[in-house]
């Protein structure tokens, strides 16, 4: 099909952008950290089911291979959606997805800190303050008052970001075979109980969920729609696009976060919004300005004559 790739990246945009809002809409009804660990519940076993389909090891082996998933539970999971979905709380469903799409830039950040292969140029170093410049634009910090709840709020989402970026960075530091799709799946389960346990420690309790049709309907559309079902969409394009052109989902999502929040929601993006996604976007051009380039070249058909 000629436009299939086109087709299913505009799928995972909608599916990982539309879990903003429904993370929102559901943390009416759940505690935040519980809410996240139900979701990767059911997810790690529809993750496992997959992996058992379609893999030749489903189990990880190794030690290596656990402490893959030691780090994918842990900070991919775990710390991410606790920061994430707690600092959701006190911001809107769109202002978290632009948050969280600094996630790109900072990977490139700590890759340069932990692996030694990896150089950041003068203009790289430029595209990470211009990224961190959004983030401030899109806070908008009142200096008389840096801890006003929707400040902290948009700290907590970074904090989700960072968490993300470390993981992936980690991750790649491991000469490990182990398919990602195993990876993934035994990641959830563990960073399932992981939440579960700080859940219990912050005493969440079940009692105080409200089993609403909109909370299940919440938990279950990022149960299958942006866990399984986006996971498998992005396994099929990792394959076939690569880890660029999948990075530009982190920037297609916040449009999606932003129109269904607004639909859903009547969450209202304002001027530091825009501002703020416009400032991480450029960012990110700079600092992955050779690989988008060959991309387009590679799309385009001409040969790429570096700089």
């Amino acid at each position: 099909m000629r436009f299939r790739n086109a087709i299913l990246f505009v799928a995972l945009a909608i599916a990982w952008g539309s879990a903003f809002t429904a993370i929102k809409a559901g943390l009416e009804y759940f505690p935040p950290i519980l809410f996240a660990a139900f979701r990767y519940d059911l997810a790690g076993l529809l993750m496992l089911g997959y992996a058992v389909y379609a893999t030749d090891q489903w189990v990880p082996k190794s030690r290596t291979d656990w402490i893959v998933v030691g780090i994918g539970g842990s900070l991919l999971i775990a710390a991410y959606h606790i920061f994430l979905f707690v600092g959701e709380q006190g911001t809107t469903s769109a202002a978290a997805a632009i948050v969280v799409s600094l996630s790109p830039i900072l990977t490139t950040g700590f890759a340069r800190a932990f692996l030694p292969d990896e150089r950041l140029t003068t203009l790289g170093i430029v595209g990470l303050l211009v990224g961190f410049l959004g983030v401030g634009v899109l806070s908008n910090p009142d200096p008389g008052n840096l801890l006003n709840p929707r400040t902290v709020s948009l700290f907590l989402v970074f904090l989700a970001a960072a968490s993300f970026a470390l993981g992936s960075v980690l991750t790649r530091r491991f000469d490990d075979d182990l398919e990602i799709e195993t990876m993934e799946a035994w990641s959830m389960l563990l960073g399932a109980v992981l939440m579960h346990g700080i859940s219990f420690g912050v005493s969440e309790s079940v009692a105080d969920v409200q089993w609403t049709t909109e909370a299940v309907l919440a938990l279950l559309y990022l149960v299958v729609v942006a866990s399984a079902l986006g996971f498998l969409i992005y396994f099929d394009l990792l394959e076939r696009l690569g880890p660029i052109e999948i990075n530009l989902v982190s920037y297609a999502a916040p449009v999606v976060a932003a129109a269904t929040g607004l639909l859903f929601l009547s969450e209202t993006p304002t001027v530091y919004t825009g501002v703020g996604f416009t400032c991480i976007l450029v960012g990110f051009g700079l600092l992955k300005r050779d690989a988008l380039r060959n991309e387009v070249a590679r799309f385009s058909g001409t040969p790429n004559r570096g700089e």
